[in-house]
Protein backbone atom coordinates (compact mmCIF):
# COMPACT_ATOMS: atom_id res chain seq x y z
CA UNK A 1 0.00 0.00 0.00
CA UNK A 2 1.27 3.46 -0.89
CA UNK A 3 2.42 5.63 1.95
CA UNK A 4 0.78 9.04 2.21
CA UNK A 5 3.65 10.84 0.49
CA UNK A 6 3.68 8.34 -2.37
CA UNK A 7 -0.04 8.97 -2.86
CA UNK A 8 0.69 12.68 -3.17
CA UNK A 9 3.45 11.96 -5.69
CA UNK A 10 1.17 9.73 -7.75
CA UNK A 11 -1.80 12.10 -7.61
CA UNK A 12 0.22 15.18 -8.53
CA UNK A 13 2.38 13.49 -11.19
CA UNK A 14 0.82 15.33 -14.14
CA UNK A 15 1.31 18.73 -12.52
CA UNK A 16 4.92 17.92 -11.68
CA UNK A 17 5.57 16.56 -15.17
CA UNK A 18 4.31 19.73 -16.81
CA UNK A 19 6.30 21.91 -14.42
CA UNK A 20 9.53 20.01 -15.03
CA UNK A 21 9.15 19.87 -18.80
CA UNK A 22 10.60 23.38 -18.69
CA UNK A 23 12.62 23.26 -15.50
CA UNK A 24 14.33 20.00 -16.49
CA UNK A 25 15.96 21.55 -19.55
CA UNK A 26 17.13 24.50 -17.44
CA UNK A 27 18.66 22.17 -14.87
CA UNK A 28 20.62 20.43 -17.62
CA UNK A 29 22.11 23.71 -18.85
CA UNK A 30 25.47 25.01 -17.69
CA UNK A 31 24.22 28.15 -15.99
CA UNK A 32 21.24 30.36 -15.25
CA UNK A 33 20.78 33.31 -17.63
CA UNK A 34 18.00 35.83 -18.41
CA UNK A 35 16.45 33.51 -21.00
CA UNK A 36 16.34 30.74 -18.39
CA UNK A 37 14.57 33.05 -15.98
CA UNK A 38 11.84 33.76 -18.51
CA UNK A 39 11.37 30.03 -18.99
CA UNK A 40 11.15 29.51 -15.23
CA UNK A 41 8.46 32.17 -15.03
CA UNK A 42 6.52 30.48 -17.84
CA UNK A 43 6.77 27.11 -16.07
CA UNK A 44 5.40 28.55 -12.83
CA UNK A 45 2.50 30.22 -14.62
CA UNK A 46 1.76 26.97 -16.44
CA UNK A 47 1.57 25.10 -13.13
CA UNK A 48 -1.17 27.62 -12.19
CA UNK A 49 0.34 28.82 -8.90
CA UNK A 50 -1.30 32.20 -9.48
CA UNK A 51 0.06 35.58 -10.53
CA UNK A 52 1.03 36.87 -7.08
CA UNK A 53 2.88 33.71 -6.02
CA UNK A 54 4.63 33.34 -9.37
CA UNK A 55 5.79 36.97 -9.32
CA UNK A 56 7.05 36.57 -5.77
CA UNK A 57 9.07 33.47 -6.67
CA UNK A 58 10.54 35.08 -9.79
CA UNK A 59 11.45 38.27 -7.92
CA UNK A 60 13.37 36.26 -5.31
CA UNK A 61 15.09 34.17 -7.97
CA UNK A 62 16.15 37.28 -9.90
CA UNK A 63 17.43 38.98 -6.74
CA UNK A 64 19.37 35.92 -5.61
CA UNK A 65 20.81 35.46 -9.11
CA UNK A 66 21.90 39.11 -9.14
CA UNK A 67 23.61 38.86 -5.75
CA UNK A 68 25.14 35.42 -6.12
CA UNK A 69 27.31 34.64 -9.13
CA UNK A 70 27.45 31.00 -8.06
CA UNK A 71 23.67 30.66 -8.22
CA UNK A 72 22.78 27.01 -8.77
CA UNK A 73 19.78 25.36 -10.35
CA UNK A 74 18.93 23.78 -7.00
CA UNK A 75 18.46 27.30 -5.62
CA UNK A 76 15.40 27.63 -7.86
CA UNK A 77 13.72 24.75 -6.04
CA UNK A 78 14.81 26.05 -2.65
CA UNK A 79 13.33 29.48 -3.29
CA UNK A 80 10.13 28.01 -4.74
CA UNK A 81 9.79 25.69 -1.76
CA UNK A 82 10.30 28.57 0.66
CA UNK A 83 7.67 30.77 -1.00
CA UNK A 84 5.08 27.99 -1.33
CA UNK A 85 5.62 27.00 2.31
CA UNK A 86 5.04 30.56 3.43
CA UNK A 87 1.94 31.04 1.26
CA UNK A 88 0.42 27.75 2.45
CA UNK A 89 1.19 28.33 6.13
CA UNK A 90 -1.97 27.58 8.09
CA UNK A 91 -3.72 26.02 5.09
CA UNK A 92 -4.23 22.55 6.56
CA UNK A 93 -7.77 22.11 7.85
CA UNK A 94 -8.14 20.53 11.28
CA UNK A 95 -10.45 17.58 10.86
CA UNK A 96 -13.32 17.31 13.36
CA UNK A 97 -12.64 14.79 16.14
CA UNK A 98 -15.21 12.39 17.61
CA UNK A 99 -17.71 14.00 19.97
CA UNK A 100 -19.67 12.71 22.94
CA UNK A 101 -22.58 10.56 21.73
CA UNK A 102 -24.89 12.57 23.97
CA UNK A 103 -24.01 15.76 22.10
CA UNK A 104 -25.82 16.86 18.96
CA UNK A 105 -24.25 15.38 15.81
CA UNK A 106 -22.01 17.56 13.69
CA UNK A 107 -23.13 18.34 10.15
CA UNK A 108 -20.86 18.46 7.10
CA UNK A 109 -22.35 20.01 3.96
CA UNK A 110 -20.54 19.18 0.71
CA UNK A 111 -21.38 21.79 -1.93
CA UNK A 112 -20.12 22.75 -5.36
CA UNK A 113 -20.79 22.86 -9.07
CA UNK A 114 -21.96 20.03 -11.31
CA UNK A 115 -19.33 17.39 -11.95
CA UNK A 116 -16.96 18.39 -9.18
CA UNK A 117 -17.20 14.96 -7.55
CA UNK A 118 -19.37 15.71 -4.51
CA UNK A 119 -21.12 12.32 -4.36
CA UNK A 120 -17.87 10.37 -4.62
CA UNK A 121 -16.29 12.73 -2.09
CA UNK A 122 -19.21 12.26 0.32
CA UNK A 123 -18.73 8.50 0.17
CA UNK A 124 -14.95 8.71 0.60
CA UNK A 125 -15.33 11.16 3.50
CA UNK A 126 -17.76 8.75 5.18
CA UNK A 127 -15.23 5.96 4.72
CA UNK A 128 -12.36 8.07 6.07
CA UNK A 129 -14.21 9.29 9.15
CA UNK A 130 -15.50 5.82 9.99
CA UNK A 131 -11.91 4.62 9.92
CA UNK A 132 -11.13 7.42 12.39
CA UNK A 133 -13.79 6.16 14.80
CA UNK A 134 -16.63 8.49 13.82
CA UNK A 135 -20.23 7.22 13.72
CA UNK A 136 -21.32 8.48 10.32
CA UNK A 137 -24.58 8.76 8.42
CA UNK A 138 -24.91 10.22 4.91
CA UNK A 139 -27.87 12.13 3.50
CA UNK A 140 -28.52 11.85 -0.25
CA UNK A 141 -29.61 15.47 -0.72
CA UNK A 142 -28.82 15.55 -4.42
CA UNK A 143 -32.43 14.98 -5.42
CA UNK A 144 -32.07 16.71 -8.81
CA UNK A 145 -29.66 14.41 -10.61
CA UNK A 146 -31.37 11.20 -11.76
CA UNK A 147 -28.40 8.91 -11.07
CA UNK A 148 -27.34 10.50 -7.76
CA UNK A 149 -29.32 8.19 -5.45
CA UNK A 150 -28.14 5.09 -7.26
CA UNK A 151 -24.54 6.26 -7.16
CA UNK A 152 -24.49 7.07 -3.43
CA UNK A 153 -26.43 3.87 -2.65
CA UNK A 154 -23.79 1.80 -4.48
CA UNK A 155 -21.05 3.56 -2.52
CA UNK A 156 -22.88 2.97 0.78
CA UNK A 157 -23.01 -0.76 0.12
CA UNK A 158 -19.38 -0.89 -0.97
CA UNK A 159 -18.01 1.14 1.96
CA UNK A 160 -20.62 0.11 4.52
CA UNK A 161 -21.97 3.42 5.76
CA UNK A 162 -25.57 4.27 6.63
CA UNK A 163 -27.58 6.27 4.14
CA UNK A 164 -30.82 8.24 4.18
CA UNK A 165 -32.35 8.90 0.76
CA UNK A 166 -35.63 9.79 -0.89
CA UNK A 167 -37.08 9.74 -4.41
CA UNK A 168 -35.89 11.87 -7.29
CA UNK A 169 -37.29 15.39 -7.05
CA UNK A 170 -37.84 15.32 -3.28
CA UNK A 171 -37.23 18.40 -1.15
CA UNK A 172 -33.51 18.37 -0.39
CA UNK A 173 -34.03 20.19 2.91
CA UNK A 174 -36.50 17.48 3.98
CA UNK A 175 -33.90 14.79 3.23
CA UNK A 176 -31.36 16.73 5.29
CA UNK A 177 -33.87 16.98 8.15
CA UNK A 178 -34.63 13.23 8.01
CA UNK A 179 -30.91 12.45 7.99
CA UNK A 180 -30.27 14.63 11.01
CA UNK A 181 -33.17 13.10 12.95
CA UNK A 182 -31.94 9.61 12.06
CA UNK A 183 -28.48 10.56 13.31
CA UNK A 184 -29.91 11.69 16.65
CA UNK A 185 -32.00 8.54 17.00
CA UNK A 186 -29.16 6.16 16.04
CA UNK A 187 -26.51 8.01 18.08
CA UNK A 188 -24.41 9.08 15.11
CA UNK A 189 -21.94 11.87 15.68
CA UNK A 190 -21.38 13.03 12.09
CA UNK A 191 -23.91 13.81 9.36
CA UNK A 192 -22.52 14.17 5.82
CA UNK A 193 -24.87 15.77 3.31
CA UNK A 194 -24.26 15.25 -0.40
CA UNK A 195 -25.94 18.22 -2.10
CA UNK A 196 -26.90 18.80 -5.72
CA UNK A 197 -24.44 20.49 -8.02
CA UNK A 198 -25.22 24.05 -8.97
CA UNK A 199 -23.55 26.96 -10.66
CA UNK A 200 -22.73 29.84 -8.37
CA UNK A 201 -24.76 32.10 -10.68
CA UNK A 202 -28.03 30.21 -10.07
CA UNK A 203 -29.54 32.22 -7.23
CA UNK A 204 -32.59 29.96 -6.79
CA UNK A 205 -30.51 26.83 -6.33
CA UNK A 206 -28.11 28.60 -4.02
CA UNK A 207 -31.06 29.66 -1.86
CA UNK A 208 -32.02 25.99 -1.49
CA UNK A 209 -28.69 25.38 0.21
CA UNK A 210 -29.37 28.30 2.55
CA UNK A 211 -32.80 26.77 3.31
CA UNK A 212 -31.20 23.40 4.09
CA UNK A 213 -28.83 25.01 6.57
CA UNK A 214 -31.63 27.04 8.14
CA UNK A 215 -33.80 23.94 8.66
CA UNK A 216 -31.03 22.11 10.52
CA UNK A 217 -30.00 25.13 12.57
CA UNK A 218 -33.51 25.13 14.02
CA UNK A 219 -33.06 21.61 15.40
CA UNK A 220 -30.60 22.47 18.14
CA UNK A 221 -28.84 25.43 19.66
CA UNK A 222 -25.27 25.99 18.54
CA UNK A 223 -25.32 23.42 15.76
CA UNK A 224 -21.76 22.38 14.91
CA UNK A 225 -21.59 22.56 11.13
CA UNK A 226 -18.97 22.57 8.39
CA UNK A 227 -19.52 23.71 4.80
CA UNK A 228 -16.87 22.44 2.41
CA UNK A 229 -16.68 23.33 -1.26
CA UNK A 230 -15.72 20.41 -3.49
CA UNK A 231 -13.58 21.75 -6.35
CA UNK A 232 -12.65 20.01 -9.59
CA UNK A 233 -8.86 20.44 -9.74
CA UNK A 234 -8.88 20.58 -13.55
CA UNK A 235 -10.59 24.00 -13.40
CA UNK A 236 -7.42 25.53 -11.98
CA UNK A 237 -7.40 29.15 -10.93
CA UNK A 238 -10.54 29.75 -13.00
CA UNK A 239 -12.49 28.40 -10.02
CA UNK A 240 -11.72 31.39 -7.79
CA UNK A 241 -14.82 33.37 -8.80
CA UNK A 242 -17.02 30.37 -8.07
CA UNK A 243 -15.39 29.83 -4.68
CA UNK A 244 -15.87 33.48 -3.78
CA UNK A 245 -19.58 33.39 -4.60
CA UNK A 246 -20.22 30.17 -2.68
CA UNK A 247 -18.35 31.68 0.25
CA UNK A 248 -20.39 34.89 0.18
CA UNK A 249 -23.69 33.01 0.25
CA UNK A 250 -22.93 30.00 2.45
CA UNK A 251 -19.96 30.97 4.59
CA UNK A 252 -17.60 28.20 3.52
CA UNK A 253 -15.38 26.67 6.18
CA UNK A 254 -13.10 24.64 3.93
CA UNK A 255 -12.17 23.21 0.55
CA UNK A 256 -11.76 19.72 -0.90
CA UNK A 257 -9.97 19.59 -4.26
CA UNK A 258 -10.69 16.51 -6.37
CA UNK A 259 -9.43 14.89 -9.56
CA UNK A 260 -5.85 16.10 -9.15
CA UNK A 261 -4.54 12.88 -10.65
CA UNK A 262 -6.12 13.82 -13.99
CA UNK A 263 -4.87 17.38 -14.34
CA UNK A 264 -1.63 19.33 -14.71
CA UNK A 265 -3.12 22.34 -12.92
CA UNK A 266 -2.63 21.16 -9.35
CA UNK A 267 -0.68 24.30 -8.52
CA UNK A 268 -3.95 26.27 -8.51
CA UNK A 269 -4.45 25.19 -4.92
CA UNK A 270 -1.78 27.72 -3.94
CA UNK A 271 -3.45 30.67 -5.64
CA UNK A 272 -6.91 29.75 -4.36
CA UNK A 273 -5.70 29.53 -0.78
CA UNK A 274 -3.71 32.74 -1.11
CA UNK A 275 -6.79 34.60 -2.35
CA UNK A 276 -9.40 33.20 0.04
CA UNK A 277 -7.57 31.79 3.08
CA UNK A 278 -10.02 28.89 3.32
CA UNK A 279 -8.50 25.78 4.95
CA UNK A 280 -7.89 22.80 2.70
CA UNK A 281 -9.13 19.53 4.18
CA UNK A 282 -8.73 16.83 1.55
CA UNK A 283 -7.19 16.21 -1.86
CA UNK A 284 -8.61 13.69 -4.30
CA UNK A 285 -5.54 11.90 -5.63
CA UNK A 286 -7.13 8.94 -7.42
CA UNK A 287 -10.19 6.74 -7.83
CA UNK A 288 -9.86 4.44 -4.81
CA UNK A 289 -11.56 5.23 -1.47
CA UNK A 290 -8.19 5.73 0.24
CA UNK A 291 -7.07 8.15 -2.48
CA UNK A 292 -8.98 10.94 -0.73
CA UNK A 293 -6.26 12.11 1.64
CA UNK A 294 -6.04 14.82 4.30
CA UNK A 295 -4.14 17.78 2.93
CA UNK A 296 -0.49 18.11 3.94
CA UNK A 297 1.22 21.25 2.66
CA UNK A 298 4.63 19.66 3.22
CA UNK A 299 3.86 16.56 1.17
CA UNK A 300 2.09 18.63 -1.47
CA UNK A 301 5.16 20.83 -2.01
CA UNK A 302 7.62 17.95 -1.92
CA UNK A 303 5.54 15.95 -4.39
CA UNK A 304 5.50 18.88 -6.83
CA UNK A 305 9.15 19.85 -6.57
CA UNK A 306 10.68 16.43 -6.69
CA UNK A 307 11.99 15.70 -3.19
CA UNK A 308 11.30 12.11 -2.13
CA UNK A 309 11.14 10.32 1.18
CA UNK A 310 9.57 7.20 2.60
CA UNK A 311 6.68 7.15 5.06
Amino acid sequence: MFGLFKKFCSGLAKTKQRLFQTLGSIFRSDKINPANLESIEEALYTADFGVETTEEIIAQIRQTHKENKNFQQQDILSITTHVLSRVLQGSEGRLPAPVDIHSSPEVLYLVGTNGSGKTTTAAKCAHYFQQQGRKVIVGACDTFRMAANEQIHTWSQRLEFELVASQHGADAAAVAYDTYKAACHRQKDLVILDTAGRLHTKEGLMKELVKMKRVLQKQTENLSEHTWLVLDGSLGANAITSVQRFHEILGLTGIVMTKLDGTSRGGSLVGIYRQLQLPIYFLGLGEKPDDLQPFSSEDYIRALLGETREN
